[in-house]
């Protein structure tokens, strides 16, 4: 058996594709691709899928990550380039990786996330931003499949600082880009969620939908505040050398470790 991990993106209109759609779109890649994938036991079989922590739906993303289990040997190259070919636009595999360590949901401890606030001054965002920062709490509420839920937003924020942003045309007011790195604690703190946290310590109500983007997601380094690549770790990792006819000989003779 191996192991192959993914990263793909959310893009464009593909942003509003929900984790559901996203499952059937790249099951039906895996087929397209006649990827030799290894199946559940029972009686309804399931391709060895392994999502982590999927985006909500409406954000895009440029880091996504899964794990495929295959029956086969593939390149993994070769095999990102045809699943990347075999899903629409916007869905995009951009990096594969052979599996060499375990652990890639633990690997994924905090996200780096763009907010475009647009129509909102860069020294509005900034005023709150600092407001924001200097709460020890702030309390947000969020509608669950549990009834209503009342936790702190930032807890649960390592970084945030407000960055300007050209205007698109002349005569536009432009906009502030957020960036935060948020940490993946439970209950999960989604980027609306510090939005309204923002809303409640400095009354910063952009006049327009933000439009939300993962930029990355990762180890968290809490000294520098920043999020390194999930899969370096496979990267990095020596795959083991195939025995020699000299070790096995070495390894059975008299006194040897076999």
């Amino acid at each position: 058996m191996q192991r192959i991990r993914l990263r793909y993106t959310k893009r464009g209109r593909l942003r509003f594709t929900s984790h559901r759609d996203f499952q059937r779109a790249f099951e039906r890649a895996l087929r397209r691709a006649e990827v030799p994938m290894a199946y559940s036991a029972g009686f309804t079989p399931h391709p060895k899928v392994s999502y982590a922590n999927a985006a909500p739906t409406g954000t895009g993303s440029e880091a996504e990550y899964l794990e495929i289990q295959l029956t086969e040997a593939r390149d993994p190259e070769r095999l990102r380039e045809l699943l990347d070919e075999s899903l629409p636009d916007g869905l995009d595999v951009i990096d594969a990786v052979e599996a060499r360590t375990s652990g890639l949901a633990d690997r994924l401890q905090a996200s780096v996330w763009e907010i475009r606030l647009d129509k909102v001054a860069h020294d509005e965002a900034e005023r709150a931003v600092a407001a924001f920062l200097s709460a020890e709490t702030v309390a947000v509420e969020r509608m669950t499949k549990n009834g209503l839920r009342t936790f702190d937003a930032r807890a649960a924020v390592a970084r945030l600082e407000a960055l300007p942003a050209p205007a698109d045309r002349p005569g536009d007011p432009g906009c502030a880009i957020l960036r935060l790195v948020v940490r993946h604690l439970t209950p999960a703190v989604r980027p609306d969620d510090v939005l309204s946290g923002l809303r409640a310590t400095a009354d910063l109500a952009p006049p327009v939908p933000a439009a939300v983007t993962r930029l990355a997601q990762g180890l968290l380094d809490e000294e520098s505040g920043t999020v390194t690549d999930p899969l370096a770790p496979d990267r990095e990792a020596v795959p083991a050398a195939p025995p020699t006819a000299a070790g096995l000989t070495a390894a059975l003779a008299p006194g040897g470790s076999a």
